[in-house]
């Protein structure tokens, strides 16, 4: 009986084993399986992911439980194989650097992990600019809120002069290169090229699962010369082992229309109180205005008085005293919106389809998508589709897994037609020709206007919405990705994985410029001997000198096309060693072979003539031909450019029982956009770094539960960048030529030296180290992160004055350098966590600094005065500098301290290259202090999410409103009813005076005096800002009423983005810090309300 006894005990107890895994059919190391209730029958999975436990209950729960993933349970058995999800709580125990997937215990770099889910903005179609305030030490500013341009996003500041200090994005381990270089500053533009800024417009929100945000040396080292702006690795979504899942995401976004309320624009009846004044002092004369450039009210008016209505047998304005006051006073009390009639609450919508599924061996993620965005304002609509399918499957026995993933989207959108922007030296202006932007047409036009009636721009008929049917772009862009990877696992401890990728992306704008339009009419503008001589559109031939100007634009419009290609092909072999021994020593190598291709075309064509409206066929002229010959301009151009890169790294790292951990990193490449000379070629960067887990040592059991876990990490690094793209004379740069001989039939063909060759021209480099701490406490309820950095940027890029040997006076060399620290802070709190109720707060905290230490770079006056920022030695990159003004005049023009030390009104050489110390150091373009502020409520179902971002520590300039002569076109800010009136006034305010026709006659070069007064001292305001990024509001419905309606999920999200300006600075007045008012293509981030629907099948 008592042998029975003993047997019967042993059959209720079990040996188990089996493998932990996560999602991806990865094995989890260091995964803990225990017996449910019993804290002493576990077991760590190994580096196969494998686990063993004996004397486990036969009716016993196991439960398998990892950092950074949900805890699963499953009853005993003699095999019980666990797939771990990965936890939307905390971060992943794996840190992705987009070659490597690491165990977050052994990485000792400062890296941010980001979900797409707590990450993503709906209704933003970028998602790029989700990244706002979500990761200490990345700033990301909207320059532009149209799609396709990208944020200006900053990881740790700038780390170049001349170069963009744009981030690498990585996705799924594929470097993505832009089909067209686009700097930092020329994102603020608004020129047509930003609309293809964005690395990753052409990727759906929903295919994304996570962000790595890589910072310091040690975790951006693996890519070498690549990365050292910093390096942002997107990972995309992919199926998991389990039951088939369909799912559907829908958003449908409403954004709010501008008010003049928000904004310090005179209305109508001030308007033409300051129109009263011009006119008694000379201007807005009929003389003026009949004739004029450009006209609205009194120049409407003096036509109307010109014009003899058959039907009524009278002029269409008498010109009588009662007449005009008539005309004009329809125009003070008419307060026209031209928000409401240029921007519109359209219903924009996207949608995504997923398909996932999978099993042990294999699975599947298969995604469609569309995003149909009507459009904010007038002629700006978006349609883009994409597509995506990531398989995996595994063969020979699970010791050879193939992966493979397509990307493609297509994107159609329209625009505004829109000029390259030009500044203009003499005039101290930046100038844009025939510019329409709405918002800008909104803020900077007269209230007065009738918007149903034509004035006149550029000598032609003119109304904004006839314009902007008229003169819009069109673009097509195309991005498809196709990638492959097989990994070989000859062993349990070794893996060899070869990649390859080819990536095609086309991109072609057309500028369509009909026959109708202000801009075409302008060419043919002559309906007076005024106007002909005036204007500078018409054709003033050489060989014909007694005949006036005459158009060459006889018949048509214009067309303007630029399509831009670029091919990349990436190619990677890689072994990665993973072992340990003695259940103690973890031992991580990583070894890999990388080649790089990408070839960039770009075509440029000007169609002259083209007749919209009379089956498109083209009416040219000789002159035409003949005129672009003596301006030595070409109706077409052709560009390649072909870069090829190959680079070996290896990275290993020791691990002694996850509690000291060391690393090492070396990487050598080279490249053909540098020099010859094999130093300057070829570069090696390195990275050594090393982590303490303090909470792995036995004394600290003695702090819990105060303190939970504590590690310290540090490293040391040098890695590097190309520099500049178009800075490319690391051969002697020859380009060919049509110079002009005085004479159309004398033609020939030349070559011309550009730049000399510079065979030493080599890397910018950047040494960095880092400190960090990362702190939990009271059982992680309190999570810290905080790091502290120092950098010496050196041989960078930058520009010397020469004695002129070789022809070339300006020369490009690395001749710079440049310093930069900074502190990051993430804090994460669960101040409530019970069942029903949970509350979470998130404050992100960096400041950083830097300062220019070596450039001997001479730029002209405008340069450094330009709201986009210039360096100067000992300053930081990218400093604001300004005229120092020194008040009014007794007559109201303002004055200024010139390089003489001279106070003066006119004598200021905007083009000057002399000393600079004259000018005034405002601050810094770029915030020196950034982060974010937020709350996350969770009640039942209910989510509420409170999202707050700021900035501070910028200037911004006031937009240029400031001019000696005005039209009867433009509206004008309030500021103005605080202006010079009379004599005394000087004493009193700062804004000058409305210059009469006689200041302007009497005073050489007045303009001078007020193109400086826009960038002088009293036209710079703060960047500062702390904005309400969102307010969300979800619900997720319970799983027995979605049961009960045959789905799996089902939930719905209100929420609202951009709600408002808690804090900015008084003097922007209204204006947005982030946005730079330049016209073009550019519109500020929107207002907005958004309602996403998911639903799961």
């Amino acid at each position: 009986m008592s042998v029975l006894a003993v047997h019967g005990a042993v059959a209720q107890t079990l040996s188990v084993s089996g493998t932990v895994t996560d999602s991806g059919g990865v094995p989890v190391i260091g995964a803990v399986v225990v017996v449910a209730g019993s804290s002493s029958n576990a077991a760590v999975t190994d580096i196969d992911g494998k686990y063993s436990l004996s004397g486990v209950p036969a009716n016993a729960m196991l439960e398998a439980s990892c950092m950074g993933y949900d805890n699963v349970q499953k009853p005993a058995a003699a095999v019980v194989d666990f797939v771990l999800k990965e936890s939307t709580e905390f971060l992943q125990e794996a840190v992705v650097t987009g070659m490597t997937r690491t165990d977050k215990r052994l990485f000792t770099g400062a890296t941010d992990q980001l979900s797409a889910v707590d990450v993503n903005i709906s209704g933003i179609g970028d998602v790029s600019r989700s990244l706002e305030g979500k990761s200490a030490g990345v700033s990301v500013q909207n320059v532009s809120g149209t799609f396709g341009a990208a944020p200006k996003i900053r990881v740790r500041g700038a780390t170049s002069i001349f170069g963009d200090s744009k981030p690498l994005w990585v996705v799924d381990g594929v470097i993505m290169e832009d089909v067209v270089e686009v700097d930092a500053t020329s994102l603020s533009s608004g020129d047509a090229t930003t609309l293809i800024s964005s690395a990753i417009a052409g990727l759906n929100a929903d295919d994304i699962e996570s962000f790595q945000i890589l910072k310091d040396g040690s975790a951006t080292s693996i890519y070498g010369a690549r990365a050292m702006a910093g390096v942002i690795v997107v990972t995309t979504k992919k199926g998991a082992p389990g039951k088939a899942q369909v799912r559907y995401s829908g958003e449908y976004t409403v954004r709010l229309i501008p008010t003049y309320s928000e904004y310090n624009i005179m209305n109508s009846q001030e308007q033409m109180s300051v129109y009263k004044e011009m006119f008694n002092k000379g201007w807005l004369n009929y003389s003026d205005v009949v004739y004029a450039s450009s006209s609205g009210v009194y120049g409407k008016m003096s036509q109307l008085i010109n014009t003899y209505d058959e039907r009524t047998g009278k002029f269409m304005v008498e010109n009588t005293e009662a007449g005009r006051n008539a005309y004009l006073r329809q125009a003070e009390y008419r307060n026209t919106d031209w928000f409401k009639v240029l921007f519109r609450n359209s219903l924009q919508h996207n949608h995504s389809v997923s398909l996932s599924s999978g099993t042990e061996k294999g699975s599947y993620y298969a995604s469609l998508g569309a995003l149909v965005d009507p459009g904010w304002t007038l002629q700006s609509k978006v349609n883009r589709y994409t597509g995506m399918f990531n398989a995996s499957q595994k063969i020979f026995q699970d010791y050879v897994t193939l992966n493979i993933i397509g990307n493609a989207s297509y994107r159609q959108q329209r625009a505004p037609g829109a000029l390259s922007s030009r500044v203009n030296a003499l005039y101290g202006t930046v100038n844009r020709e025939f510019d329409i932007n709405p918002f800008s047409y909104a803020l900077n036009t007269s209230r007065t206007l009738d918007p149903d009636e034509f004035y006149t721009r550029n000598y032609a008929p003119f109304n904004i919405v006839h314009e902007l049917d008229n003169n819009y772009m069109d673009l097509d862009v195309i991005d498809t990705k196709f990638q492959g990877e097989i990994k070989i696992r000859p062993i349990k401890a070794l893996e060899i994985s070869a990649l390859g990728s080819v990536r095609y992306q086309l991109s072609s704008t057309e500028h369509n410029i009909r026959e109708g339009s202000n801009q075409a009419e302008a060419y043919r503008a002559n309906g007076s001997m005024m106007i002909t001589n005036a204007n500078p559109y018409l054709y003033d031939n050489p060989d014909l000198p007694a005949v006036d100007p005459y158009p060459v634009l006889e018949k048509g419009g214009i067309m303007i096309k630029n399509a831009y290609s670029a091919l990349s092909l990436d190619g990677r072999l890689s072994a990665n060693y993973n072992d340990i021994f003695a259940g103690k020593h973890i031992v991580t190598a990583y070894a890999a072979m990388e080649i790089n291709s990408l070839d960039r075309h770009s075509t440029s064509f000007t169609a002259w003539g083209l007749q919209y409206d009379s089956g498109e066929i083209p009416f040219y002229t000789l002159d035409l031909f003949k005129s672009q010959l003596e301006d030595n301009t070409y109706y077409y151009s052709v560009s390649n450019t072909r870069e090829r890169n190959v680079a070996f790294a290896t990275t290993a790292s020791y691990s002694y029982d996850y509690r000291y951990t060391v690393n090492g990193t070396f990487r050598y490449e080279g490249s053909n956009r540098l020099g010859r000379s094999r130093s300057a070629r070829w570069l090696p960067t390195w990275n050594v770094s090393g982590k303490w887990a303090v909470d792995q040592e036995d004394f600290f059991d003695s702090l819990k539960p105060a303190l939970s876990s504590m590690s310290f990490r540090a490293s040391y690094s040098l890695t590097a960048d190309r520099g500049p793209a178009w800075v490319n004379n690391s051969t002697v740069l020859i380009y060919s030529t049509n110079p002009w001989r005085g004479d159309t039939d004398i033609m020939e063909s030349a070559f011309y030296i550009d730049s000399v060759e510079n065979s030493e021209l080599t890397y910018e480099k950047k040494h960095e180290f880092n400190f960090g701490l990362d702190l939990g406490l009271a059982q992680d309820r309190v999570l810290l992160s905080m790091d502290a950095y120092t950098r010496n940027n050196f041989d960078l890029i930058g520009q010397v004055v020469t004695s002129g040997m070789g022809g070339v006076v300006n020369k490009y060399g690395n001749v710079a350098s440049m310093k930069s620290s900074g502190v990051e802070l993430s804090l994460t709190t669960r101040n409530f966590d019970r069942k029903d109720f949970k509350w979470t707060t998130n404050f992100i905290f960096s400041k950083m600094k830097n300062e220019v230490t070596d450039l001997k770079t001479t730029l002209r006056t405008i340069d450094y005065l330009t709201g986009t920022g210039y360096s100067m030695e000992g300053y930081p990159r990218g400093a604001m500098f300004s005229l120092q003004f020194n008040g009014l005049s007794d007559e109201g023009i303002p004055t200024f301290i010139n390089e003489n030390g001279e106070v003066t009104s006119t004598n200021i050489n905007f083009q000057g290259t002399g000393d600079s110390r004259f000018l005034k150091y405002e601050g810094s373009i770029d915030p020196t202090i950034t982060g974010s502020f937020g709350n996350v409520f969770k009640y039942k179902n209910f989510t509420l999410n409170v999202f707050m971002t700021y900035s501070f520590g910028n200037v911004v300039r006031l937009n240029p409103v400031f001019s000696n002569r005005y039209s009867d076109l433009t509206a004008m800010p309030r500021e103005f009813s605080d202006r010079f009136i009379n004599p005394g006034d000087e004493n009193l305010t700062d804004i000058p005076v409305i210059a009469s026709a006689r200041q302007n006659s009497d005073i050489n070069n007045l303009y001078v005096a007020y193109s400086a007064y826009n960038y002088s001292t009293a036209r710079v305001a703060k960047g500062d800002f702390i904005r309400l990024k969102e307010i969300s509001l979800s619900y997720d419905l319970p799983k027995k009423a979605v049961e009960a309606i045959k789905l799996s999920s089902l939930s719905f999200k209100l929420q609202a983005t951009n709600l408002a300006l808690l804090y900015s600075d008084k003097r922007l007045q209204g204006q947005d810090p982030e946005f730079f008012n330049t016209g073009g293509v550019a519109v500020p981030m929107p207002k907005q309300f958004t309602l996403t629907c998911r639903i799961g099948f």
